[in-house]
């Protein structure tokens, strides 16, 4: 009996455990954002290290380049840079798009932001955001050429808003794509 005893305790103890490994992250407002370098889309690597204590830093994350409302979205926060720059926030987005398909993403849509490449999800899983695995692909044409743009997984679409002390002042799980920025400048200002 007590050999089944120490048993179940010991089965119970590693189902504990495994539970708090498999707990997701969860960044909420008010929280101590996460530090994350990524490739832009340009080759180079970005380091959020830099911005942070600088500017406000607007990190918002899609699920990919070249599709209907992550193109309203991005475009939507290229419109708005004038009005993001009056309130000192840069903007990065990033998906778990391939660079190649970033760098064509900024350049078929005249983007004048920083878009980062996560393609395992590593930086959607620092800041909690949910990630579907399993690669995926389309095609699309940029200045008459056909290209396949491919990404590892798709990341659900979330905003984060850090401050120039490195906290999370805004976060938004459920984002309209075409109104995202317009949010994020009402947050910025208050």
């Amino acid at each position: 009996m007590k050999t089944l005893k120490y048993i179940l305790a010991a089965f119970l103890i590693v189902v504990m455990i495994s539970k708090v490994e498999a707990q997701e992250v969860s960044l909420n407002v008010g929280d101590k954002a996460p530090k994350f370098k990524a490739v832009a889309d340009d080759g180079k690597v970005w380091n959020s290290k830099k911005i942070v204590g600088k500017k406000n830093l607007v990190v918002y994350f899609y699920p990919a380049a070249m599709t209907g409302g992550c193109t309203k979205q991005a475009c939507a926060y290229r419109d708005a840079r004038e009005d993001l720059s009056s309130v000192d926030a840069e903007v990065v987005g990033i998906s778990g798009d391939e660079v190649q398909n970033l760098e064509l993403f900024k350049r078929e849509n005249q983007l004048n932001f920083t878009l980062l490449s996560d393609p395992k999800g590593k930086i959607a899983q620092m800041f909690g955001v949910p990630v579907r695995e399993g690669e995926k692909s389309i095609e699309r044409e940029v200045e008459g050429v056909l290209y396949t743009l491919k990404r590892g997984l798709t990341t659900m679409r979330w905003t984060f808003v850090i401050d120039k002390e490195g906290k999370v002042i805004y976060k938004s799980s459920d984002v309209n794509a075409a109104e995202d920025s317009k949010a994020v400048l009402e947050a910025l200002r208050k």
